[in-house]
């Protein structure tokens, strides 16, 4: 009874956004003691990775709660074991067969507690949730998985089948050379399929996104929407006991506000910290700064299903306009370069021969002057909070705003809060929307399919509601080869048809930064994402004289 009254608490806690709490054995001691504050921008609308886009859950907490089948390395970015210890690819990309761990266990919770192990009845429940319709659990919370749906992997996948206790194996339709990097990414994490046999039973399976169990190195300990969230260490951690008993994720202040926060020691690590801090955070010596290559772009996306701008050539002199270089030095302040890709530099698909948009503002008019369109008025929604792939998105906006004035065009800017999806993006009445993304895969098609293929249009990613059969049959011919120079061949085809068609113009390929307090030490910054925090520990008895 005091199991089924503490998770009523706490999921009523998340749906009110009050705090949500369960039991801890040090509830009011010193943060410092026995743990740190990692501070971030963001919300969380799901605990559970399958069901977002982006966000907070994808970007810094699945890496805390869960782990998936396949991780990335950061430093060599090849595809390396986690919950599967080794995998075999059969049947020319058609068949792989995962061998699991046997020694994973999941979180004991306030709301659950395990009776086993994690087995392949987990995986197979987990990815038969997603790829299924007919599926029990498949519309529990709605049907959506944002990330699977833009890869169509529903009609793709034929089965998930359990051939023993640990080992599991995915039949595809057809050969596809990316699976085993999807199934890496932070979407992929593992559920506990006895986990959801117990909500099932309480005729309670909402609450299996909403109340996490999973089997990474910090559990949801208490949440309070809008300002923290708190982590307690998973003892059980099948890498070892994480270094620290307590993580808080503290989201309650803005740019400047969480700056102030890591300058006064009451944020221990600041995540994303906007490019015109670095001076700031260069000069303080009780300060460290860490900055490497991302896997991300940022860019403008053309509403392409609404006139003018279903014309390319509307958006060719558009693009003209819009002066990149001025971006540079006053958003990343050099932590970023002009993108002539939607893919970062740092892909293997890369195209060199790709060309940065001249910026030539006579040009521009004169072009929409010759189309009938020099007096166009066009709504462009900005998001209001840093992003991974743009620090100040309406400083941004309104750099862009003033670049179409100079050729005549009115832009109104129009600030969002939250997400795009629950700013009713997907209702088509914007015009241009500033947008962006990073991933934790280094495979090209987790750019190019999830974002600008026919089926990203329905599973609300594909901004641009662009959708082109000739550039979607080219993504296809790319994966059903496991040849890389095939591969390569391909997605610079596929490049060739965004730079014509230009359903989005990429603006830039940031670097990621993160701060932290001098006595912070084993943060790993992955290129893909958040990397597990199992490994952070502080340094005691340093002392640093303030400047």
């Amino acid at each position: 009874m005091r199991l089924v009254l503490l998770s009523l608490i706490v999921m009523a806690g998340f749906l009110n956004g009050q705090a949500a709490a369960a039991p801890d054995p040090t509830p009011h001691v010193d943060i410092r003691d026995s743990g740190f504050v990692y501070c971030v921008s963001g919300q969380v609308n799901t605990f559970n990775p399958q069901k977002a886009s982006s966000g907070l859950i994808v970007d810094t907490l699945a890496a805390q709660l869960y782990d998936r089948l396949l991780d990335v390395d950061p430093y060599t970015y090849r595809l390396v074991p986690e919950l599967a210890e080794s995998w075999e690819i059969l049947d020319n990309g058609a068949t792989y067969r995962f061998h699991l761990r046997r020694d994973v266990t999941f979180q004991k919770t306030a709301w659950f507690t395990p009776g086993r192990r994690l087995n392949a009845d987990d995986v197979v429940f987990t990815f038969q949730r997603i790829f299924d319709r007919k599926h029990p659990w498949h519309s529990v919370n709605g049907d959506n998985f944002p990330y699977f749906d833009s890869l169509q992997f529903a009609d793709s996948v034929q089965s998930v089948r359990k051939l023993d206790r640990y080992t599991v194996e995915f039949r595809l339709a057809r050969p596809d050379a990316s699976f085993l990097w999807h199934l890496a990414t932070h979407y992929a994490s593992v559920m506990s399929a006895e986990y959801a046999a117990q909500l099932t039973a309480q005729e309670r399976q909402e609450q299996l996104d909403r109340l996490p169990v999973g089997t990474g190195p910090y559990q949801l300990a208490e949440y309070r929407a809008g300002q923290y969230i708190r982590l307690q260490r998973h003892g059980g951690f099948w890498r070892g006991k994480p270094m620290m008993p307590q993580v808080v994720v503290d989201l309650g202040s803005g740019g400047t506000g969480r700056l102030s926060k890591l300058l006064t020691g009451e944020c221990d690590v600041l995540a994303w910290p906007a490019a015109s801090q670095l001076t700031i955070l260069r000069d303080d010596p009780r300060l460290r700064l860490t900055l490497r290559p991302g896997m991300n772009i940022a860019w403008l996306a053309f509403n392409t299903r609404k006139a003018p701008l279903d014309n390319p050539a509307v958006r060719h002199a558009l693009a003209l306009a819009i002066n990149n270089q001025r971006l540079m030095q006053s958003i990343y302040y050099g932590t970023a370069e002009t993108a002539a890709s939607i893919l970062p530099r740092a892909s293997w698909a890369y195209d060199n021969d790709a060309k940065i948009t001249e910026y030539n503002p006579q040009k521009a008019r004169a072009q929409l002057k010759a189309l009938g369109q020099e007096n166009l008025t066009l709504q462009l929604w900005v998001p209001t909070s840093s992003q991974p792939w743009n620090p100040s998105p309406l400083k941004t906006a309104e750099l862009i705003q003033a670049d179409m004035a100079q050729v005549g065009v009115k832009v109104a800017i129009v600030p969002v809060e939250g997400r795009f999806q629950e700013a009713r993006l997907m209702d088509m009445n914007h015009d241009l929307t500033l947008s962006g993304w990073a991933t934790d895969s280094n495979d090209p098609d987790s750019f190019f399919r999830p974002l600008l293929s026919c089926a990203a249009i329905a599973s609300q990613n594909n901004f641009a509601h662009w959708c082109n059969p000739e550039f979607d049959n080219v993504l296809r011919k790319a994966l059903s080869s496991q040849q890389l120079s095939a591969r390569i061949d391909a997605y610079s085809e596929a490049q060739n048809i965004l730079a014509r068609e230009l359903p989005i113009l990429p603006l830039a390929s940031s670097l990621r930064l993160q701060a932290y307090r001098y006595d912070m030490k084993g943060l790993v910054l992955s290129p893909f994402g958040n990397a597990s925090f199992a490994g952070v520990y502080r340094e005691k008895n340093k002392e640093v004289k303030q400047p």
